[in-house]
């Protein structure tokens, strides 16, 4: 991410939090079709993500492209993100996209969705369906009967915020595997709530005391509230691994043996 666009991001996130009580799943909905729309768009994309383009004449773009099927609020937030200098059009989309994650995340306070969970659990029924991995992945095909199909399959199962995360993420896919828009989404709407997520592996369940044992930990390391999903593996014998972001806690039985193996062959 280049520095242009991080100072792009902070500056549309923090127009976010400016409107936060008026911030609804409508807004996250008008974001997310907004995105798709500019995305389809190889000119706008284009016009608003140029640097040499005043500001005002983006935003009297985004006034005459979205002006009538927003509302205010959005309209407001598109206006913010098109007055910034981000580093590419690609770089523009994710911004937009980030915003629509932020504001379901917001609406989700309110309705006591968990949308952290239910990110995580679906993401596990596409690992084990690859079926369905495939035909979500697959370049060919329509992404808006993509989307259609996440609205079949967790309409009524999943929360109303997770269900528009999920569906507007598949249709917009820009080149990335399910597995990382699903992690990107769970990590952004966290991180909304103050929260980071960490995956915790292992050989059988935890009791709910160790769970907080080991959240309180985290927590005190990372110097922020720990979200915990847990994914039960055999393969890892005993003890835990934790995975938060990039960094990697392998305390497993399994990961002991292999060092073990390894210095024996060395």
């Amino acid at each position: 991410m280049g520095s242009a666009t991080t100072q792009a991001l902070a500056a549309s996130t923090q127009a976010l939090a400016a409107v936060t009580a008026s911030v609804d799943i409508d807004t996250a909905r008008e974001l997310f079709a907004a995105g798709d729309a500019i995305g389809n768009s190889r000119q706008l994309a284009a016009v608003l993500a140029d640097p040499a383009v005043e500001a005002s004449a983006k935003s009297k773009l985004v006034g005459s492209a979205f002006g009538t099927s927003v509302s205010a609020t959005t309209l407001g937030l598109l206006t913010t993100v098109a007055a910034q200098r981000w580093s590419s059009p690609s770089d523009l989309l994710a911004g937009i996209e980030e915003l629509g994650l932020r504001a379901a995340s917001l609406s989700s306070l309110r309705s006591g969705a968990d949308v952290e969970g239910e990110l995580f659990q679906f993401a596990r029924t596409v690992t084990d369906n690859p079926e369905l991995e495939l035909t979500l992945g697959a370049r060919i095909g329509s992404n808006a009967a993509k989307g259609k199909l996440i609205d079949t399959l967790l309409g009524g199962r999943a929360s109303v915020e997770t269900t528009l995360i999920i569906s507007s993420l598949v249709q917009q896919p820009r080149g990335r595997r399910v597995h990382q828009l699903l992690a990107d989404a769970s990590r952004i709407v966290a991180d909304q709530r103050g929260q980071i997520v960490a995956m915790i592996t292992t050989a059988a369940p935890i009791s709910a005391a160790q769970q907080e044992r080991l959240i309180a930990l985290l927590s005190a390391r990372y110097g922020r509230p720990v979200a915990v999903n847990t994914v039960i593996d055999p393969a890892v014998v005993g003890g835990l691994r934790v995975q938060i972001g990039d960094d990697v806690i392998d305390a497993s039985v399994a990961s002991r043996l292999n060092d073990l193996r390894l210095r024996l062959a060395g």
